[in-house]
């Protein structure tokens, strides 16, 4: 078991080594598929594939340029608001490899649009969304655990493959760069019945420009039956990095800012603030998981004012006969 376990390990290692040396240059938003509410710090059974599907959307009228300066980001056409809009939609498989190890894959599609920043014109791109793929180990499980201080304690080696949108699109969906994030992961019950807290820490150094990453998200949730519900706290930040300048909007409300070469540089230093809020429901028989997820964006830096809503599906599928 500990060789299989190695050799598992060896091949994420060269993986990520490979990824690693075809580096390329960060040019957008912060936008890896990534679970909600540390949905990762918990491992499927050994020999149990869970297969999911994941579509968000996301609009924005709003962004924070030049630091933390708040400029409207609309555009008034035919009757209709148009700001900025993503769409995009992953599978994930998450695979449990033995009672401590699991691996996940996470890949799909994604799209942008917006028409502010460019005195009315469309700026767009589609493309294969960023890729993400990861090992994890969970140190501890509450469930096994002696002491009742213990939570369900998890650490992921993940790895950022960037995606075949065109990165030279302003507010392109990702940081489109290869990228290392090791994170850690708890879901802890305490109090009442089915109460608990939650929380996602990571660091993703970007092999680019040396725009790294962090972020951290805490919240809490409530089980009832087959129900959860949960909400949290996100902050991202990047660590170093230029501002988005866009400059007076001209008469129609919208920018000219692709007069500036550099409106939206290649190296953004995103920071932002958000709520996390979301259920889901996993029925009794099946184990299969139904899901929605939301995300508002309320302060930050060289970001946009961004509501995410999403829902997500889990199958899980044994592998092994006898499990």
């Amino acid at each position: 078991m500990i060789r299989f376990q190695a050799i598992r390990l060896t091949l994420f290692a060269a993986v990520a080594a490979f990824v690693c040396s075809g580096a390329l240059r960060v040019l957008a938003g912060e936008d890896e598929p990534r679970r909600p509410f540390a949905q990762w710090a918990d491992l499927p059974d050994p020999g149990q594939l869970l297969f999911g599907t994941f579509y968000e959307q996301s609009e924005a009228y709003h962004v924070w340029e030049q630091g933390n300066s708040r400029a409207v980001a609309n555009t008034r056409a035919a009757d209709e608001n148009y700001g900025i809009d993503v769409r995009q939609g992953y599978f994930t498989l998450n695979y449990g490899i033995t009672t401590n190890w699991a691996a996940d894959l996470n890949i799909g599609a994604t799209t942008v649009g917006w028409r502010p920043f460019d005195n009315g014109n469309i700026g767009k791109t589609t493309g294969m969304s960023d890729s993400t793929l990861g090992v994890r180990y969970q140190i501890f499980n509450e469930a096994d655990a002696d002491s009742p201080w213990i939570p369900t304690l998890t650490f992921r080696a993940g790895a950022v493959v960037p995606g075949t949108y065109d990165r030279h699109v302003g507010f392109a969906p990702g940081n489109h760069g290869v990228a290392i994030e090791p994170s850690i992961l708890f879901r802890k019950h305490v109090g009442w019945e089915g109460f608990g807290v939650w929380g996602d820490i990571l660091y993703r150094w970007e092999h680019t420009i040396g725009a790294d990453q962090y972020i951290g998200a805490v919240g809490l949730f409530q089980q009832i039956k087959g129900w959860e519900l949960d909400v949290g706290y996100r902050h991202l930040q990047t660590i170093s990095g230029e501002d988005i300048v866009l400059g007076p909007p001209t008469g129609s409300g919208t920018y000219n800012s692709l007069s500036n070469p550099n409106w939206y540089p290649t190296d953004v230093r995103e920071i932002s603030d958000s709520i996390d809020a979301g259920f889901s429901y996993t029925t009794a028989r099946r184990h299969i998981r139904y899901g929605f997820h939301s995300r508002k964006t309320f302060d930050g830096s060289n970001t946009d004012s961004a509501l995410w809503l999403g829902a997500y599906i889990d199958i899980p599928f044994n592998l092994i006969k006898g499990r």
